[in-house]
């Protein structure tokens, strides 16, 4: 995941990989590189480990997919925390 650690350097996303941005709940605003996830886990979406969400350390935040202009995935939007 891109930009994981407030404090750590900003090295910007690489190049030639395929990210989604995480909007809302405790990872807000970072880009999770899903470049080479089968496409049925992209419509998934992601139960993502967050140390920063409503269970503290080890708990989990869902996010699932909205949806770009091409039926490519662009966001993935909190759905809430669990432990």
């Amino acid at each position: 995941m891109y930009a994981s650690e407030p404090d750590g350097p900003d090295t910007g996303p690489k190049a030639g990989l395929d990210y989604v941005r995480l909007v809302g709940g405790p990872l807000d605003g970072m880009l999770l590189d899903v470049t080479g996830w089968p496409q049925q886990e992209v419509v998934d979406g992601a139960m993502l480990i967050s140390d920063h969400g409503a269970f503290g350390p080890g708990g989990r935040s869902e996010y699932v997919p909205t949806w770009g202009h091409q039926g490519e995935a662009g966001w993935f939007v909190w759905q809430g925390d669990v432990p």
